[in-house]
């Protein structure tokens, strides 16, 4: 009888010609639901969203047809269906768990959402499992668990870091946050440390050139830090206690709250973090090597769909942030020998408009963002010293910098029938910084204005092949007034550069693919993140200044891999080989002049190299037998050379003593550096994370008298291992409990010949950015994570 009425139904359907099929079903994982899932016919816009609960219904045409299901965390399923056999059932789909994140959606490769698997170029992707594996408080401290990425600690004082993508230093990388240019310089000095990973969704870096799709200083690629969106209705609250060789205090404690409606038409994420860090002194000098830090973060998130085609996205995150390094921390800096204290207030923001056509061909984002930052700061003290002029110079060395960063745009993407893409638009960038430390004289005004336009093509003439071409043209204006004491150096740039971008992607297999591609890039002449940062040398300030006669630097960066993946059942593997090679034109060398200004401050200069060149080789091997065990392992084999020898520091005439310090390589750069990360759960609530970073040997300068005279040394290697374990405790079916205990650092592998006294040279610091350190956490909440 059921089978005469379904075939009824099918005649009646037929009859009624174009009237479509109204499918239902269910969406699940081991017969637990999966919340908003999306389905759409392969190959369209066309499709739905799972509800809350994982029910889904989609209206389709009386004809077989492929459907595409993909689900955050899960791996994407195709599936070919007859829609009149779901007319009296439902369409139940089971996924299965991604556990190695193949097919992951990212932004960062084509400023549109694409498919991990179909993007032209790599995309790594760090996620909330990373976060909690590695026990990251901050960006800063998981930025390391990937192929050709190193985080490295650069002052005892400050805490100032930076991160290296493809062996170039930190102005080479250009951070976005939610996709937006609005990360300064300024805020490069400091920031990666102070965004806390509990306010992430993910962290997508894509290395090698990207100017055509994001601006200057873009050469060593993007590091794109995209914070959550609601989602569901949650809470969470958490809270660590870390002890840093096992007796300084590390406590953070976080919360974190969704709301979203039934309609999922509009929602909001609200999360705060506060960290407070007692200082640490490695060696008994009395003088920090890691700093006393307070950070206050709140921040929110929120979405509203007017209609099915619309979308309003609203950011806005404050942070404050205060820390102080050197010697007796209870004192005022004034009265210390050596003090680097900064207090940060910094909001950022941004507001994005996403509008398309019903058939999603067409597709508008309007966007603007912006950030902010007041920083009061003191850079000095007594150097040891306890002269009138001493304590003059010390009580005049307090500072103030205010940071603006404006970005405005629109990006237009055509889909067409045959699945290419164009993306076109249009950018206007503003930063403007000003630094001043009037005790030393020192000034910094400068303001940059980029006016740029942009346009790709994804052309895609077969299944296996796809090419994607880019250009931007930016025209960048820069006024900068730089002054140190007596000197005083001017910039007026006024440039129009052409940057394109070519990458190919050929699936050679279904497993196997091929991508290769080229890149232009550029930075125009300013004062970078480095030159924002003050260190100190023989118990005086050291200051960096531009050059009279400054050029733009180019680059020209090619990149060639052979990805791996195969999925069989439950089994993942996946298998990465990439080559690179970045030629610079004109690169930015900082030289110390062994000049001392009449307030005894050292001066440092910022020249045109003759060339330089970084090449080498990415690899990234992982394996996931199940969803119980996940094995990744990745490294980096680089060398980073100048064409012509490079001076570091230049000799005193006057001295007879002293010779020029030359290298032929880049410093603080080692051939070989990795990472692992091994992840188990054993039975039901309990996991285990291993993880941990090598750094191979490199060279390291270092400051041996008060002229700023350099001498080269060679640091050994480092293993960094990290243990986490962690209980999971369902209360109810919405209160679940998590608690954790671990160590980082566990064989203590750090630096054990830290400079010391008021005369250090606060610049010789190398290795893992904290000794071996005891945590033990707890998080509760209604999500299992």
């Amino acid at each position: 009888m059921k089978s005469l009425i379904k075939i009824i139904l099918s005649l009646v359907v037929s009859a009624a010609g174009a009237q479509n099929i109204e499918v239902s079903g269910l969406v699940t994982e081991d017969e637990r639901p999966i919340p908003f899932a999306n389905i759409f016919i392969s190959g369209t816009s066309t499709g739905t969203s799972a509800d809350i609960k994982g029910n889904f219904s989609i209206s389709l045409k009386p004809e077989k047809v492929e459907l595409t299901i993909q689900a955050i965390g899960f791996k994407t399923k195709k599936i070919s269906i007859d829609p009149q056999d779901y007319i009296e059932k439902k369409l139940n789909i089971h996924l299965t768990e991604d556990a190695l994140g193949l097919d992951q959606v990212v932004v960062s490769a084509t400023r549109n959402r694409i498919n991990l698997k179909e993007a032209p170029v790599i995309v790594n992707v760090l996620n909330s499992k990373l976060f909690n594996a590695t026990q990251s408080v901050s960006v800063a401290e998981t930025l390391n668990f990937q192929p050709g990425v190193r985080v490295e600690t650069n002052c005892q004082n400050c805490g100032f870091t930076q991160v290296r993508l493809n062996g170039l230093d930190g102005s080479y990388t250009q951070v976005l946050i939610n996709s937006r240019a609005v990360f300064s310089a300024l805020n490069s000095v400091y920031g990666l440390e102070q965004i806390p990973t509990s306010i992430l969704d993910r962290v997508e870096v894509v290395r090698s050139g990207g100017s055509a799709l994001f601006g200057s200083n873009a050469i060593a690629g993007t590091v794109n830090i995209i914070t959550k969106e609601p989602v569901l209705n949650t809470w969470n609250v958490s809270g660590n206690m870390s002890l840093i060789d096992g007796k300084i205090p590390d406590r953070t404690l976080n919360v974190t709250g969704s709301v979203v409606t039934e309609d999922l038409n509009s929602g909001v994420t609200i999360y705060g973090m506060n960290r407070d860090r007692a200082a640490y002194d490695a060696n008994g000098d009395g003088f920090t090597e890691i700093t006393e830090l307070t950070n206050n973060t709140l921040g929110a998130k929120a979405f509203m769909k007017p209609n099915e085609t619309s979308k309003l996205t609203l950011d806005l995150t404050a942070l404050k942030e205060y820390r102080r390094g050197g010697d007796r921390l209870e004192l005022a800096p004034h009265l210390t020998d050596i003090t680097e204290e900064l207090d940060h207030n910094t909001i950022i923001g941004g507001l994005t408009y996403d509008l398309s056509n019903r058939e999603m061909t067409n597709n508008f984002s309007f966007y603007v963002s912006g950030q902010h930052t007041d920083r009061k700061s003191y850079y000095g003290g007594l150097g040891g010293g306890r002269t009138a002029q001493d304590s003059i110079t010390a009580s005049n060395a307090y500072g103030n910098t205010k940071d603006v960063s404006f970005l405005s745009g629109f990006q237009y993407t055509r889909n067409f029938e045959n699945n290419d893409v164009l993306t076109t638009g249009l950018e206007y960038n503003l930063s403007n910084t000003r630094d001043d430390i009037a005790g030393y004289k020192r000034f910094i005004d400068q303001e940059v204005n980029s006016y740029s336009a942009f346009a790709q093509y994804e052309w895609k003439p077969l299944e296996s092949f796809t090419a994607l071409l880019g250009t931007r043209l930016d025209h960048v204006n820069v006024l900068g007034d730089y002054r140190v004491e007596t000197i005083e150096r001017n910039s007026e740039i006024d440039q129009t550069v052409l940057s394109p971008r070519l990458t190919l992607l050929y699936d050679i297999t279904e497993e196997l693919q091929f991508r290769g591609g080229y890149a232009r890039g550029f930075r125009a002449p300013q004062a970078f993140n480095e030159d924002l940062h003050i260190s100190s040398v023989g118990g005086e300030p050291q200051f960096v200044i531009l050059s009279d006669d400054l050029e733009t630097e180019f680059s020209n960066a090619y990149t060639a891999s052979f990805n791996y993946s195969k999925s069989i059942n439950k089994l993942q593997t996946d298998f990465l080989l990439e080559g690179f090679y970045t030629e610079l034109e004109n690169p930015f060398t900082t030289v110390s002049t062994g000049a001392s200004l009449p307030n005894g401050s050292i001066l440092k200069e910022v020249r045109n190299g003759s060339g330089a060149y970084v090449t080498g080789t990415n690899f990234e091997i992982g394996i996931s037998p199940s969803s119980d065990l996940t094995f990744q392992l990745g490294g980096t084999y680089q060398k980073s050379i100048y064409k012509e020898d490079q001076v570091l520091y230049e000799a005193v005439a006057s001295n007879d003593s002293e010779e020029d310090v030359i290298v032929s390589e880049f410093v603080r750069n080692p051939d070989f550096y990795g990472y692992f990360n091994f992840n188990t759960s054993p039975f039901e609530g309990f996991s285990a994370d291993l993880t941990g970073t090598y750094t191979g040997e490199m060279t390291i300068p270092k400051v041996v008298n008060a002229n700023g005279f350099l001498e080269l040394r060679r640091s050994p290697s480092f293993v960094d291992v990290n243990l986490k374990l962690t209980q999971h405790i369902d209360i109810t079916e919405n209160f679940h409990i998590n608690l954790s205990t671990g160590v980082q650092n566990a064989f203590n592998s750090y630096q054990d010949d830290f400079d010391s006294g008021p005369t250090r040279d606060s610049d010789y610091i190398y290795g893992p950015s904290r000794p071996r350190t005891f945590f033990f956490g707890i998080k509760f909440g209604n999500l299992h994570d």
